[in-house]
């Protein structure tokens, strides 16, 4: 049994690797980094160039004929929205002698129900004392016609229930002059029409009693409801702290623009589809990662960790290129700068040997722009490649836009300097495939920039020396010198414990 990472990388693959999302997005903290910082700014901005209005808020406490302990808030509700109609805009107008239009006004206030009594005025205005002053006869307004409104209620409910008792009345004062009538009459059928009046006459005596004794419970009622409605609290203006304004908008500008910033750098992350991690890189190329080197730091101890990997990095080239009997080439992605010094190094640990040259093919002017320093190696391009005796060490690109062809002859076997997260896995497999197409044998990786906290295996054990191909896809040929994948005894195997053993 053997572990093969490159020959089905999308078997057990999940839709979304999770671990590579977090990596993802945490190398593109510059760009969530900088829209957390703008939306601060822009907080922060807002609140000083864009100050709120002049506000004066008033509460009103309002009594309703109908309330009940188990309201839900329906009634202030329709007085917050009767407070927003032309009458009472129009009566607080004309209370301040303003010619603005109500619809104008309208905009300028709102009205918020607290409690199921109590409701609050907010008004805006060009200045404090202007809001204030509006706020007041906005309130005034509003309890006049809440007034007004009880009373018109009151009085219809009133009237009609006088009304009816004295249509009442009038039907007594025909009972009782039947009544007087039937008084010279004699006989049993006079008798049973006389007891016949004189109840219909209590009847009508007691709900003539009725209905005036709730007409004046009617209008007993309104006082309290009207003494109920009433300004609680003064108007007054509200005061603006700036630097409280401008704290609060910024913490919302940074929050906001924080969680756009990750979630654009998500979003980028699965549809760009760039592996970071050590073991995506080698499962698409189909060749192991040799080494790292971190990028540029100015921190003293970095520079010394740096400079440490790159020694060993060029002394692990060194054999690899004195063992070969073919020429060795180093092919980058997206990353030609650190290929020209890493090339610049293995030149400089060879050159005590044999003459060196480094065969320059690089987009750019990386080697043949640079100034040279004495005992540096030789840079040659194009023609003055053939013209050199001695070994020759090839540096190129595989990045989008490169000439394949040009490939063989910097060398038949190469090692991949790649930047994590630069290309795509549709370009990683493109590279593997034409350089198998080529015959060019892939030596290894060195990854450039990759993530500090990347805790995968970038070892391929038993894979193919190329990324996986579709269905039915060979390559044309396989290097010699390679030979055929040998098996190893599985307790020979140190297998990344996020893979599974197949």
């Amino acid at each position: 049994m053997t572990t093969s990472t490159a020959s089905e990388p999308s078997a057990t693959a999940p839709l979304v690797d999770l671990q590579a999302l977090v990596v993802a997005v945490r190398r593109r903290r510059r760009l969530w980094s900088t829209m957390a910082l703008l939306g601060f700014l822009l907080g922060a901005a807002v609140a000083v160039l864009m100050p709120p209005p002049p506000t004066a808020v008033t509460k009103v406490l309002v009594a309703h004929q109908a309330d009940q302990p188990n309201d839900p808030g329906t009634l202030i509700r329709t007085d917050a929205a009767l407070l927003q109609t032309t009458r009472i805009a129009g009566q607080a107008l004309r209370s301040l002698g303003s010619p603005d239009a109500p619809e104008d006004f309208m905009q300028d206030y709102a009205g918020l129900g607290l409690t199921n009594n109590l409701l609050q005025i907010t008004v805006t205005a060009d200045s404090d004392a202007k809001a204030v002053a509006r706020a007041k006869a906005l309130a005034d307004a509003f309890v006049a016609d809440h007034v007004k409104r009880i009373q018109e209620a009151a009085d219809a409910e009133a009237k009609t229930l006088l009304d009816q008792r004295d249509r009442m009345q009038t039907e007594l004062a025909q009972v009782n002059k039947t009544i007087g009538d039937g008084t010279a009459q004699s006989g049993p059928k006079a008798s049973a029409n006389m007891e016949t009046l004189f109840a219909r006459r209590a009847e009508l005596t007691s709900r003539i009693t009725d209905f005036g004794q709730r007409a004046a419970e009617a209008r007993i009622g309104t006082p309290q409801l009207i003494a109920g409605t009433q300004i609680v609290d003064a108007p007054r203006a509200v005061r603006h702290s700036l630097p409280k304004t401008a704290a609060t908008n910024a913490a919302v500008g940074l929050v906001l623009g924080l969680v756009l910033g990750l979630a654009v750098a998500a979003v980028g992350a699965v549809v760009a589809d760039r592996p970071v991690l050590r073991r995506d890189i080698a499962a698409h190329l189909g060749a192991s990662v040799l080494s790292e080197l971190p990028r540029r730091s100015p921190v003293l101890w970095h520079r010394r960790r740096i400079r440490a990997a790159r020694e060993r990095l060029t002394a692990t080239l060194a054999r690899t290129v004195r063992g070969s009997a073919e020429p060795v080439s180093l092919l980058e992605l997206g990353c030609a700068r650190s290929a020209s010094l890493i090339a610049l190094d293995l030149a400089g640990a060879l050159a005590p040997e044999e003459p060196v040259a480094i065969v320059d093919a690089l987009p750019g002017s990386h080697l043949a722009g640079r100034r040279p320093k004495p005992g540096d190696p030789t840079v040659v391009r194009g023609e003055g490649a053939a013209a050199h005796q001695g070994r020759r060490v090839g540096v190129g690109s595989v990045a989008p836009g490169a000439a394949w062809t040009d490939l063989p002859h910097l060398g038949t076997r190469t090692v991949l300097v790649v930047r994590a997260g630069h290309g795509s896995a549709a370009w990683l497999h493109t590279v593997a495939r034409q350089l198998a197409d080529l015959g060019i044998a892939v030596i290894g990786v060195v990854l450039i920039d990759p993530d500090p906290r990347d805790r995968t295996d970038g070892t391929l054990w038993d894979g193919r020396p190329t990324a996986p191909r579709g269905r039915g896809e060979r390559p044309d040929r396989q290097n010699e010198t390679d030979g055929p994948p040998t098996e190893r005894p599985s307790w020979a195997r140190v297998p990344d414990i996020d893979q599974k053993a197949r």
